[in-house]
């Protein structure tokens, strides 16, 4: 329930201040950039601390007052009525995405603290189907309510959020062991240096941090904005359109772990397969959306993507909680967020700077490019199997060897 009510605030929040950039900054790649870059720029930076905070520190306790600082950031956006306080709309993204950067690493460590093991590839999917129907729920919403009311009510709705997902926190205790698997323990004393060297001496876990990473080639949510603001333009500024567009990727991100998961049999080496699955819907959306002729098109597009990136999401997020100690998953998992966060920067710099002057013949050759390029995770992740598996394999016969010396 926190997670189903503060997701349907994102959504109205993001594409209220979609609307304000557009309104204030003008509709452009660079502008639109500017605003991805404020949110995915600062937790690639805040990654190191966030992950060690999430593993020295109680995790729900982190969550409920990452909640509670986000409702007072919400509520200062109401501040942008004019275009003289534009500028304050990146500060404002910049201490939320900061806020969030400890949040996102803390929930997904905490996961395996209130689920047990077999059902961690359960819990993964109904996570991920939360996420996908309050995006659909929640960009359609936000979008019909910041047209229809302004963005000033899609901000207080957003605020509100966070104050009933701490609510709905407090109320959670874990129930299972700290530990998820019958590892030795180590001189861990949850220092950034020792998390790093997990990742090198377990190259298995090393390749998996690079999945988020892989899958996140393109700046998606530049490309949406931009063919909502400018070529299928629905609503005020484009926010029904692009409500639309982001409610085709939700419906999309839940059918792709439902239809994927039937061929799933539960093993670490089966899921790494479906990951290859996963990688080639992404390629095939991008290649129908740039030659998508109608809207219409446009969501059936976007819905294919979606489907192959929520199934490498849950997929790799499962692995890591079911292969790495629990004492090092704050850590694990802020240095997979900073991978994607990594590749979500980059991309939007430079889809920024291939879209600053927007036209329908130019967004679509940009879209055409990124499907191209995304074939390059899939072939090198599924070339890069047989070595992941063999590592892993060794990686666990070392651990059972040190287990039997102790």
């Amino acid at each position: 329930m926190a997670q189903a009510i503060s997701y349907i605030g994102d959504w109205f929040n993001y594409i209220a201040v979609a609307a304000l950039v557009t309104h204030f900054g003008g509709v452009s790649g660079i502008a639109i950039s500017g605003l991805l870059l404020a949110r995915f720029l600062p937790p690639l930076l805040a990654a190191p601390v966030a992950g060690v905070i999430a593993d020295r520190m109680d995790r729900r306790l982190l969550m409920i007052a990452s909640d509670v600082l986000r409702t007072l950031v919400v509520l200062c956006f109401l501040l942008i009525n004019e275009s003289n306080w534009f500028w304050l709309t990146y500060v404002l993204i910049v201490i939320q995405s900061s806020i969030g950067a400890i949040f996102e690493p803390a929930r997904s460590a905490f996961v395996p603290s209130v689920v047990a093991g077999s059902d961690l590839v359960i819990a993964n999917m109904l996570s991920s189907v939360t996420w996908s129907v309050m995006l659909s729920v929640g960009a359609i919403l936000g979008g019909l309510v910041a047209g229809a009311f302004g963005t000033s009510t899609a901000f207080v709705v957003d605020a509100l959020s966070f104050l009933l997902s701490a609510a709905f926190l407090l109320s959670i205790q874990p129930i299972y062991a700290a530990e998820n698997l019958d590892t030795p323990k180590s001189k861990d004393e949850g220092r950034f240096s020792d998390g790093l060297r997990y990742v090198r001496t377990h190259p298995a876990t090393a390749a998996t941090l690079l999945i988020k990473l892989g899958g996140s080639i393109g700046s998606f949510d530049t490309i949406i904005v931009l063919y909502a603001t400018t070529i299928f333009v629905l609503g005020q500024n484009g926010t029904t359109s692009t409500g639309l567009l982001y409610t085709a990727f939700g419906i999309g991100a839940i059918i792709g772990p439902l239809l994927i998961q039937r061929f799933n049999d539960e093993s670490v080496k089966r899921m790494r397969r479906l990951i290859s699955v996963g990688y080639g819907m992404i390629a095939l959306g991008w290649f129908l959306l740039a030659g998508a002729p109608i809207l219409v098109a446009a969501m059936a597009a976007v819905c294919i993507k979606a489907m192959g990136s929520s199934v490498y999401w849950t997929y790799s997020s499962v692995i890591l909680q079911k292969t790495v100690p629990d004492r090092y998953l704050g850590r694990i998992f802020a240095f997979d967020q900073a991978g994607f966060q990594l590749a979500t920067v980059i991309s939007t710099l430079l889809t920024g700077a291939a879209t600053q002057k927007t036209t329908p013949e130019l967004l679509r050759t940009v879209i055409l490019g990124t499907g191209a390029l995304s074939i390059i995770p899939l072939l090198l992740w599924t070339m890069a199997l047989p070595w992941i598996e063999r590592q892993a394999k060794k990686e666990i016969a070392a651990n059972v060897a040190q287990s039997d010396v102790l």
